[in-house]
């Protein structure tokens, strides 16, 4: 028979085992990485872009653990709503018609809510918006548009040619893609001095030139860029992968690297 020493340290032993197994199994490994934080979207749907809200929406709730969305309104802006979101996207229509809804007390909210760290994707009409080529567009991507006056240069498939950065950033192994265009804005870089060049992410690799609009410029202009204001990230698309079957993963790369920024 064992003694009563020997049956304690036996049980003591089981005990610390027991204990020692449980905290294997709840203890997240050093190396493990942390769980994704939900990124709160922002959409704005108003004057200048009614209906290409819908379509990002689309691209997002596919991801409903990793992004949060909701449309907000020109006034809803102006009024600081965007203290409680991440990313802001502007989608198509018209940058002219957006900033004008947005008011000059909107647009410079969402400056500030990028500079202290938020992020902004635009597309076609966006981009107009963050670029730094007009009077009412916001500055905050250091491009200027082209042949700006043929804007109405028409609709249709374009070939877009990814870099190799664009290849790596958007997580894309083609180097060709096939995208809807519908009058997006032809980017070059430009020279503010107090903004960052931007990184090439893709080029038009085709083009169409309707409506009086000369042949042989699209080609090579900038489809997708991104860069850098303040704390905050800007990805621009001058097409619409949000309204081409397959491509819609791009608005979510792009929605996470613009909503990756913690320190807001």
């Amino acid at each position: 028979m064992s003694s009563p020493r020997f049956r304690l340290l036996v049980i003591a032993l089981l005990v610390l085992g027991s204990s020692r197994l449980a905290s294997a199994q709840t203890t997240r490994p050093a190396n493990a990485p942390s769980e994704k934080r939900v990124i709160r979207v922002a959409l704005y749907e108003d004057e200048g872009s009614k209906g290409a809200a819908e379509k990002v929406e689309k691209c997002l709730k596919v991801d409903p653990a990793r992004f949060s969305f909701k449309r907000v309104s020109a006034a809803e802006i102006r009024d600081g709503v965007l203290k409680d979101f991440d990313v802001i996207v502007q989608g198509g229509g018209s940058g002219s018609g957006q900033a004008k809804a947005l008011e000059e007390k909107g647009c410079e909210n969402i400056k500030q809510f990028v500079k202290d760290g938020g992020g902004y994707i635009g597309i076609c009409a966006g981009s107009y918006l963050a670029s730094s080529s007009y009077t009412w567009s916001l500055h905050i991507l250091n491009a200027k548009v082209i042949d700006r006056e043929h804007w109405a240069r028409g609709n249709g498939q374009v070939k877009l040619k990814l870099t190799s950065d664009g290849q790596e950033q958007l997580s894309i192994r083609e180097q060709i893609l096939d995208c809807r265009y519908a009058q997006g804005p032809l980017l070059m870089p430009a020279e503010e001095p107090n903004l960052a060049p931007y990184k090439l992410l893709a080029t038009f690799d085709s083009e169409i030139a309707e409506n009086g609009a000369p042949k042989g410029i699209m080609i090579g202009t900038t489809a997708f860029a991104c860069g850098e204001f303040g704390k905050g990230r800007v990805f621009c698309s001058s097409p619409h992968p949000e309204q081409t079957p397959g491509l819609e993963k791009i608005i979510r790369t792009a929605a996470e690297w613009a909503g990756a920024r913690e320190s807001r």
